[in-house]
């Protein structure tokens, strides 16, 4: 588990899924150099890619000029830094994906509830399938999904809600029924590592999807 009281940032996608830094220094850089504080070794990564600088009111997140830009929920971080929110998403130019967890949602906590079924620890945004964590964290989009299912159990969720939901912004304009279908599916593929036995996530034929925690 992370220092507690310190933000952190998962890796979701490409070679380093699943580590995890801790943001506990004044300033974090982010790049393919070995003397970078957080290390991608990806060629579409620049040496010194980004920077994130903590101050009074957070984290700011710089771009450094990178070749291949940086990313925040879909959306470009040019000029001025952008500030960090927990949950957002990073993107270190078109190969890495990085999750932001807020302080708060650092500290651990024990798990409570029944110890079958799917469980969710939202302070800590951490996912449990009868008792089991899963690992390594889910992407923030689908957090945001499972989220929104869980909101609802029970209820048929429309795709137009899940879109809402997941993507924001410009971003959530022009999403496709294969894009909806495909995070689903990953989503599915992720929970049933540790039940493939039952489904958790229905399909309700031209209405939408419905959570099935039983």
């Amino acid at each position: 588990m992370t220092q507690q009281g310190r933000p952190i940032l998962i890796a979701y996608e490409g070679a380093i899924e699943g580590e995890r830094w801790t943001l506990d220094e004044e300033y974090t850089t982010i790049g393919r150099s070995n003397d970078c504080d957080v290390v991608l070794p990806d060629r579409q990564v620049s040496r010194q890619h980004a920077g994130i600088e903590r101050d009074d009111g957070g984290y700011l997140l710089h771009d450094l000029g990178s070749k291949n830009g940086t990313f925040v929920n879909g959306e470009k971080v040019e000029g001025e830094p952008h500030r960090l929110h927990d949950g957002d998403e990073i993107q270190i130019a078109l190969s890495v994906k990085l999750g932001f967890v807020g302080a708060d949602a650092t500290i651990p906590l024990e798990l409570t509830g029944p110890r079958r079924g799917l469980h969710v620890d939202r302070p800590a945004k951490r996912v449990f399938i009868g008792g089991q964590e899963v690992l390594p964290p889910l992407s923030p989009a689908q957090y945001r999904l499972l989220k929104t299912l869980l909101d609802h159990e029970g209820d048929v969720v429309s795709r137009d809600a899940v879109v809402e939901a997941v993507w924001s912004g410009e971003e959530a304009y022009g999403v496709t029924e294969q894009a909806i279908d495909a995070l689903v599916h990953r989503l599915r593929d992720r929970i049933a590592v540790l039940d493939p036995d039952h489904e958790y996530i229905v399909t309700v034929r031209g209405h939408g999807f419905r959570l099935d925690n039983r």
